[in-house]
């Protein structure tokens, strides 16, 4: 299959937030438009509950087994339909290594790393997609954000994120 063909996939994403010693599980995939970093996850198969396709892409990208903790996110679609469930997964002590995806097998493949991050070594732009997944939910991630204080950090690059009125 080729990396244009899994964008298009109509499955929902399913994915699985893992947390140890104030660092998240974080997988990072290379393509064409670059590098970035994310949670291990991807389509649901058919015939699979969500739970079930979080905990197989867990297993594929780290090698680890998981237990479902709690579903502590859900994305949708801009036609209201659910579009991403990600769960908080714990591993135990198992420690996790560079897995595969066996939809891009061989040059195709896009996973290339996997690693322990902490917050602070996540990219803006990747940590934005930990917000929206429902880390904030995991204990302990709330009281760390809160102790970063008030300052404003945003890249300066002239985009302000607004759309034109008429």
């Amino acid at each position: 299959m080729e990396i244009d063909e899994l964008k298009l996939r109509p499955a929902p994403r399913v994915q699985a937030i893992v947390c140890r010693d104030g660092k998240v599980l974080m997988a990072s995939h290379e393509d064409e438009d670059g590098s970035v970093w994310c949670i291990p996850g991807g389509a649901l198969e058919e015939g699979e509950t969500p739970e079930e396709g979080a905990l197989r892409e867990l297993r594929e990208e780290a090698g680890v087994e998981g237990r479902i903790v709690a579903l502590i996110g859900q994305g949708f679609s801009a036609q209201g339909e659910i579009d991403t469930y990600t769960y908080w997964v714990d591993i135990g002590d198992q420690e996790p290594s560079l897995g595969h995806d066996p939809e891009l097998e061989g040059a195709e493949t896009i996973l290339v790393d996997i690693q322990w991050k902490a917050l602070s070594e996540v990219p803006e732009r990747d940590r934005v997609f930990l917000w929206r997944a429902g880390l904030l939910s995991v204990p302990g991630i709330f009281d760390e954000v809160r102790s970063w204080g008030d300052e404003v950090s945003y890249p300066d690059d002239g985009y302000s994120g607004q759309g034109s009125s008429s």
